[in-house]
């Protein structure tokens, strides 16, 4: 039977994907923080998320660990202790944004990353509740 475009696709999508392992640590941080209110319910995403000087300037004064709690998910097969480790990221490294969990949420739900998918809506579940 010839296969069909749109199964092509299909392949073609989760094919050409970094597979990732959800990151626990990173997921009990943001709650922590969502329940002491460390949080921006209202923000386009686009024009907060941290940018690569943020990163470094992040790095600079933190280790791995702390940089991996703003991160929801850990790129399988990557180098510890590298950017490309870490995936999947919810705050600006000092709040987390709720416009951020749903960017994430949205993009793990695109790719198939389903544990990933599943912590955001969790935590946008979480945010919501705190901040009725």
């Amino acid at each position: 039977m010839a296969e069909r475009a749109a199964d092509r696709r299909v392949a073609f999508h989760t094919s050409t994907m970094a597979s990732y392992t959800l990151n626990d640590a990173a997921v009990a941080h943001v709650r922590r923080l969502i329940d002491a209110r460390q949080y921006v319910l209202d923000s386009n995403w686009g024009d907060v998320q941290p940018s690569t000087d943020d990163e470094n300037a992040y790095l600079a004064k933190h280790d791995w660990d702390d940089y991996a709690g703003w991160h929801l998910g850990l790129t399988d097969g990557a180098t510890d202790e590298t950017k490309g480790r870490f995936a999947f990221v919810v705050g600006d490294f000092r709040r987390v944004h709720r416009s951020a969990i749903i960017a994430c949420h949205f993009r793990a739900a695109e790719w198939r990353h389903k544990a990933i998918e599943l912590a955001a809506h969790e935590l946008l579940q979480h945010i919501d509740a705190t901040s009725a």
